[in-house]
């Protein structure tokens, strides 16, 4: 199976699961929007990498965009 971003999905059985505590980026949220966006992209590149190195999320990745989203206030 494949992402839609083309890195190999991790499953479970093959990965180790990160269950949180998730970082929380609303300590961010009174930053400048330009900011906020640079701290938004910098959370999605920081899961990509773990993803890559075989961890598994158990925070789906639409409940991540939509939390780190919502507390960058973006």
């Amino acid at each position: 199976m494949e992402s839609t971003t083309g890195i190999p999905v991790v499953t479970p059985a093959t990965g180790s699961v990160i269950v949180g505590p998730w970082p929380s980026y609303t300590a961010f949220a009174d930053l400048p929007e330009q900011k906020r966006w640079m701290m938004y992209s910098g959370a999605k590149a920081h899961r990509e990498m773990l993803e890559q190195a075989g961890f598994v999320m158990s925070e789906a990745y639409d409940d991540f965009v939509r939390r780190v989203t919502r507390e960058l206030d973006i």
